[in-house]
């Protein structure tokens, strides 16, 4: 944008408006206008012979990038792109630039963060890499230290290279499990726990110093599906059998950059200004030009017009295909921006049910589930849109307990074979402050009309009596959310007690099981929606809720909060910090009305 200030104050001064607004609204009118002017600049263009460059760093999720207000402007009046982008943006503009006769190649540039996309977002990122390949365009992928998940995508491509001092890491999958139980003892925390289900290991960290065998086993078999899968899928592409694969990780773990070049792992040892070099010759650019080749980064290339309608369908059509995230943990109420809100979103479904132009629905979820009640809430819309149009499923990285609960109800479920699912189990978990507050000089005393009256106090442990009835509720909902499974399913009841549990499984393993109708992304989910609605070619795409533009955002909060966003990799100690905060932000959303919740194992963490 570099002729941003030249356009902006040309538009100022032929704009009446702008008198009006910064009269009455004085600075903030100003900075509204010159976001109003900037917002008609014709955007981004491509030369000839141009690289897309796809930066690993990236932040790939579903809903992409919520911006304050003042990140938005930051964003808008900067010439770096932004640190996020949405998943369905990512696949569209990869399959764009295989199509468009200036791109040249695709460059895929690691970083030194480890990347934030889940298993099954990588997977139909690969995809769309494997299709940019296939239409007979190069990719070339360039990495200091190629990690696990960076090079599952890198894998794909015509050229991997190295750096000299770099490595590669194929050592395999980890899930670690923070227990909190030594510590909630020795600060006089009190927990009581009521679940169903043997593989519910939700609670464990509450109550054991390390993982029980049900645990254990569960994520034993899920960690060799995901692996198994990994080992699949790269296998083929690097000429070489996933047996050799799986020799490479028991006996290395981590190949230096030559031993990787002689396993023919990668396919070259260079420094990056010889991949820049490299470019540039595709780019037919001179060597000596300068320190960059030709090139468009891949948020800049999503925001070209052509791109944008890529796989939307007729933008003339009144015929809608509506996709609704649900993404982040399942809260009662409106929750936040990285929550699924019961309240917030039930409004949404409801709007869709209603609208007529709205034939379909696709109801993509990427959650570890959460509140047994507001999982209720939502999958009950889910019910009630059904009856009056097709709702399909698209399952991201998880979709598992109240992720499921709020699935199970759609005409169809698709999966990746990466998918994290299941984790049918309820379980309730109930703190008590007695001896912490008793250590520092607190008590407490009750007057009551009921012997149950005061059974959410957390004041004092549950008696015998209060934790029967507790533990009624949670089987009732246990016994609810099975009936449903077997309903919605169609399956026999026993069958579905049998694959309960709480017990998570692989997206592969769930189609196995009954529990997933198909494999596939995204758009496969759209297409079955467009088969299902009979609408043919006349449809178009509608995100719900559709985001607000910079413009909404700065009218409804001018100042905004002042956030950096930073790519700097964290040093063990304080990423292990952030764990434990991020363990305990988990508590603190459990805010179900009952106490109960239908979650995975305990923040499940696959490395």
């Amino acid at each position: 944008m570099k002729d941003f200030l030249k356009f902006t104050f040309a538009s100022l001064l032929g704009n009446l408006i702008g008198l009006v607004l910064i009269t009455t609204m004085g600075i903030g009118g100003l900075i509204f206008l010159i976001i109003m002017s900037a917002s008609q600049d014709s955007g981004p263009q491509v030369k000839e012979k141009s690289v897309l460059v796809f930066d690993l760093s990236l932040s790939v999720s579903d809903t992409g990038p919520n911006p304050s207000s003042s990140e938005a402007l930051q964003q808008l009046l900067s010439e770096n792109s932004p640190s996020e982008i949405q998943l369905r943006t990512l696949v569209q503009s990869i399959d764009q630039a295989s199509q468009d006769d200036n791109i040249v190649a695709l460059y895929l540039q690691g970083t030194n963060s480890p990347t934030s996309a889940g298993l099954a977002n990588l997977k139909e990122i690969r995809q769309a890499l494997q299709r940019f390949r296939d239409s007979g365009k190069t990719i070339i992928a360039y990495d200091m230290e190629w990690t696990a998940p960076e090079y599952y995508l890198a894998s794909v491509a015509n050229q991997v290279i190295v750096n000299p001092l770099g490595s590669l890491d194929i050592k395999g999958l980890s899930s670690e499990v923070m227990f909190l139980t030594g510590a909630l003892e020795k600060y006089g925390i009190g927990v009581q726990v009521t679940r169903v289900g043997k593989y519910k290991a939700a609670v464990e960290p509450f109550l054991l110093k390390k993982i029980s065998p049900e645990s254990r086993e569960q994520t034993q078999q899920l960690l060799g599906e995901l692996w198994g899968e990994w080992l699949r899928t790269i296998a083929p592409s690097r000429k070489v059998t996933p047996q050799q694969l799986q020799a490479f990780s028991n006996t290395e773990g981590i190949l230096l950059a030559n031993t990787a070049l002689k396993a023919k792992l990668v396919d070259k040892v260079a420094y990056v200004d010889e991949v820049v070099t490299n470019f540039k010759k595709i780019t037919e650019e001179s060597p000596d030009k300068d320190q960059q080749f030709r090139q468009i980064s891949i948020n800049s290339y999503s925001k070209i017009p052509e791109v944008a309608k890529n796989n939307s369908g007729d933008k003339n059509s009144d015929n809608k295909i509506a996709i609704v995230y649900a993404e982040g943990e399942i809260v009662d109420g409106k929750g936040t921006s990285t929550q699924i809100g019961s309240e917030r979103l039930a409004k949404e479904l409801r709007k869709l049910r209603l609208d007529e132009k709205v034939k379909a629905v696709v109801f993509r979820v990427n959650s570890p589930g959460g509140s047994a009640t507001a999982s209720e809430v939502i999958g009950r819309e889910i019910e009630l849109i059904r009856k009056q149009k097709p709702v399909i499923v698209s399952m991201g990285n998880f979709a598992a307990s109240g992720g499921y609960w709020i699935s199970m109800g759609a005409d169809q479920i698709f999966a990746e074979a990466n998918t994290i699912t299941g984790s049918i189990g309820v379980f309730g978990l109930l703190f008590n402050i007695q001896d912490i507050s008793n250590q520092n000089g607190i008590t407490w005393d009750i007057v009551k009309t009921g012997k149950f009256a005061d059974i959410k106090t957390i004041s004092r442990p549950k008696t015998p009596d209060e934790l029967a009835k507790i533990q009624n509720i949670v089987n009732l909902i246990y016994d609810r959310f099975i009936s449903n499974v077997a309903t919605h399913r169609k399956l026999p009841k026993n069958k579905v007690q049998e694959i309960a549990q709480g017990r998570v499984w692989s997206g592969l393993q769930a189609k196995e099981i009954g529990l997933v109708d198909e494999i596939g992304g995204l758009d496969a989910a759209i297409a079955a929606a467009v088969k299902k609605a009979n609408l043919g070619d006349n449809w178009k795409l509608q995100e719900a809720p559709k985001p607000r533009s910079l413009e909404e955002r700065i009218l409804e909060n001018l100042a905004g909060e002042n956030t950096t966003v930073t790519a700097t990799p964290l040093d063990p100690l304080t990423r292990e910090f952030l764990r434990l905060q991020e363990e305990l932000s988990i508590i603190k959303g459990m805010n179900d009305p009952k106490g109960i919740y239908t979650r995975l194992p305990f923040n499940l963490r696959i490395e």
